[in-house]
């Protein structure tokens, strides 16, 4: 169910990702994603996807947390579920195969930066061994709104 992305899937992860960016403040990013972009980070960076009957239902990413020799035991990643799909368990696959991959690289510390709008990604995250250690207080801009934004991490 869990394999790597190709560019060929760029088109199915727009499909996922720009509703997100759209219409919500899960993410602070604004500017919808291109499929020609998303094919550049699939080429660029650990990308996977679950294909469930060979639909693309959600995707998970990472890459560096911050820049600099200090921190390249540290990743941030990025996990997103179809609508229709959440419940069934792709998220959680779709994770194990991130940390999986970050602990063949080497890496330490898996980070998750979180909008305070969004709990339902914070029970999930905890739910997979992720502790809360920082919040920041209005650092999001999003219609209008000033929104939290959550750190977690977990030692993999």
């Amino acid at each position: 169910m869990i394999r790597r992305a190709t560019p060929q899937d760029a088109e199915a992860i727009t499909a996922i990702w720009n509703p997100v960016i759209r219409d919500s403040t899960i993410t602070f990013t604004t500017v919808q994603k291109t499929p020609e972009e998303i094919a550049q980070m699939i080429e660029a960076r650990p990308v996977f996807v679950a294909a469930p009957a060979g639909q693309v239902a959600g995707f998970a990413s990472f890459g560096p947390f911050r820049g600099g020799p200090g921190y390249t035991h540290v990743a941030e990643h990025t996990v997103m579920v179809a609508p229709g799909a959440h419940g069934q368990g792709i998220g959680r696959a779709l994770i194990r195969a991130v940390m999986a991959e970050a602990k063949g690289r080497s890496i330490d510390i898996l980070v998750a930066g979180i909008s305070g709008d969004n709990a339902a990604a914070v029970e999930f995250h905890t739910a997979l061994g992720f502790e809360i250690v920082g919040k920041m207080p209005g650092v999001g801009r999003k219609f209008g709104d000033v929104l939290d934004l959550v750190l977690m991490q977990k030692n993999i």
